[in-house]
């Protein structure tokens, strides 16, 4: 019989949600919840750490395992800190790193800055002193030609011969005293300290090329102003005043740009003579090479640390400068004029023992930075103060000499 006539209705699917007989359907977790074998949500698989943690074996997250990656505190991925042995990093210095460095060696060691400064200064400020009151006061003429009266040919006589011997003192007495100076920061790069007499037996070889230097500028220097000015007395000769002044006014114009560039290329001479012990001209030739491919560079901070230090010495000498000029031109015997002098010469002590220093170390760390660029001396430098401890620090004076190609 059929299923219709045993009233059960035609055969079919069975109805939703019945399950037919023998056979199981599936079971699925409700919503949000995990499947059979699974961690709920949020939770990690099993063997495998929570989230936000290292696996088993690893360590945290940042942590570099031993030998590898950089060290405990390190910023990973960072970059390295230049090694700084002394008073300036060994890599392209900046700005502030050469302004800092010529503060720091003087303040590192201010027996051989501040106090050979002291001494040099005071001695060439009294022996000039001295020849400038000297021959007045013996002739008698003193009082008369500090107020600008009128004197006779023999104190003027007197006033110039002890005004250039005077001259000349204080020009020895500076060359001296830069050169000691370089001495002192060449060694400071490095972090080590030196003495005076040390500093002096470095330089005592190098006096005379030095002082040679310093001859060749000044006649070069006179040479041009002599050009200059029989060029304009033979236009003001030829065309009056006026032929004079157009002819006069460009060319010294032109003059003191051709200074300002040749004081600028010239401005590493010194140092080179000292520190890498060159002959006069073969200096000449290499610090030219070193400024002429950064020109703009070293003459703005060497403008800029001229500045600094004339408004230094300005404010300390000053107030010594003004009084000295007034009792001076008001005396009214020679011991009121011999005083203001003294006080001049007290405020320009001041001055150059306080901004010295400085404007000689912003100049070797400036030639320091252009090997450095130019030459990857930092290399050269880093050499030196990676060298075993307890070796003699006059071991790193052979590394100015070399070069790198």
């Amino acid at each position: 019989m059929s299923n219709d006539a045993d009233g059960f209705g035609p055969a079919g699917p069975p109805p939703p949600g019945y399950q037919q007989p023998g056979y199981q359907q599936p079971a699925y977790p409700p919503p949000g919840y995990a499947p059979p074998g699974y961690p709920p949500p949020g939770y990690a698989p099993p063997g495998y750490p929570p989230p936000g943690y290292a696996p088993p074996g690893y360590g945290p997250p940042g942590y570099a395992p031993p030998g590898y990656g950089p060290p405990p505190g390190y910023p990973y991925g960072g970059p390295a800190q230049a090694l700084q042995p002394g008073v300036i990093p060994l890599r392209p210095l900046t700005l502030s790193d050469i302004f800092n460095g010529a503060v720091a060696y003087i303040r590192r060691n201010p027996k051989a800055t501040l106090g050979l400064t002291t001494i040099v200064v005071v001695i060439s400020q009294l022996v000039a002193l001295v020849l400038q009151i000297g021959p007045l006061a013996a002739s008698g003429g003193l009082l008369s030609t500090v107020q600008g009266e009128p004197t006779t040919f023999g104190d003027v006589v007197a006033l110039t011969g002890s005004s250039l011997v005077g001259g000349v003192t204080t020009m020895l007495a500076s060359i001296v005293l830069s050169g000691m100076l370089t001495v002192v920061i060449g060694r400071a790069v490095f972090g080590a300290g030196i003495t005076i007499g040390e500093a002096w037996e470095r330089l005592r070889h190098r006096l005379l090329a030095l002082i040679g230097f310093t001859l060749l500028e000044i006649a070069a220097f006179l040479v041009a102003a002599v050009v200059i000015g029989i060029v304009i007395a033979l236009a003001v000769s030829a065309g009056g005043a006026v032929a004079g002044f157009l002819v006069g006014a460009p060319l010294v114009l032109l003059a003191v740009a051709a200074l300002v560039y040749a004081a600028t290329v010239l401005i590493f001479a010194p140092p080179l003579i000292v520190l890498e012990r060159l002959p006069v001209f073969t200096a000449i030739a290499r610090s030219y090479d070193l400024v002429k491919k950064d020109f703009w560079r070293v003459l703005g901070i060497w403008l800029l640390a001229t500045i600094v230090t004339a408004l230094v010495a300005g404010a300390v000498s000053v107030p010594f400068s003004l009084i000295g000029q007034v009792l001076t031109t008001t005396a009214d015997s020679s011991s009121s004029a011999i005083l203001g002098l003294v006080l001049v010469s007290i405020g320009s002590v001041f001055g150059q023992i306080l901004t010295a220093p400085f404007a000689a170390g912003v100049t070797v760390l400036l030639y320091t930075d252009r090997r450095i660029r130019g030459e990857a001396f930092d290399l050269v430098l880093q050499t030196g103060a990676a060298a075993v401890p307890g070796t003699p620090q006059d071991s790193t004076d052979h590394l100015w000499l070399t070069r790198q190609r």
